[in-house]
């Protein structure tokens, strides 16, 4: 039996997975989060084979979760299911160590299939993404820049960021400046949206 531990923000999408994964013989949800801190207590807890994780969720983001679940060498393996179709994504998912990354609109049949193949040491990646991932630009930005960048979009002032991140206000605009050369956009602003829409924040 492959025991699964779902992290989900949408409950209704969470409860209906949930459902259709119980209709497999050898799949069994084990467990339900509602962010990724909540998902990475019940891995801490459960020690599951599986977690299936959304990107963008309150509190910890899956990414996070797939990155903490590696740092803390727990057994489990992460499988992304999500609706960003973005080879940004995708290649900082793997990074994180995501063996699984499969659209939300797959059916129910696939989805099952890419949770056993990761099971058994393998990855699954969705075939509309495989192909994207390798001729999608590469991200440009540090990760303190992507971290700085993702709080301008927030609309946080220098001086807040420089607070939250316990950095001075001259590292903050500093890393806020090379964020928007990089991207060749005219503000903070234009660079938050353009680094978002490609997946890389």
């Amino acid at each position: 039996m492959i025991r699964i531990i779902i992290a989900e923000d949408q409950a209704l999408v969470s409860g209906a997975l949930a459902a259709l994964l119980g209709l497999e013989g050898d799949l069994q949800v084990i467990g339900l989060a509602k962010n990724g801190q909540e998902a990475l207590t019940l891995c801490e807890k459960e020690l599951p084979d599986i977690v299936i994780t959304d990107i963008e969720m309150p509190i910890m983001t899956g990414l996070e979760l797939a990155a903490a679940i590696a740092e803390k060498k727990l057994p489990s393996k992460v499988v992304v299911l999500t609706t960003f179709a973005r080879s940004g994504y995708l290649r900082r998912a793997m990074a994180s160590g995501v063996r699984g990354y499969m659209l939300k609109d797959a059916p129910a049949d696939t989805l099952a299939a890419a949770i056993r193949t990761v099971h058994a040491g393998g990855r699954a990646i969705a075939p509309e993404l495989a192909m994207e991932s390798w001729g999608g630009e590469q991200d440009p930005l540090s990760e303190r820049e992507r971290q700085v960048l993702r709080l301008a979009g927030t609309g946080s002032t220098s001086t807040e960021i420089a607070k939250l991140m316990h950095l001075s206000e001259g590292t903050v605009r500093n890393y806020l400046s090379e964020a928007i050369s990089k991207l060749h956009a005219k503000n903070r602003v234009e660079a938050y949206r353009m680094a978002r829409d490609q997946g890389w924040l």
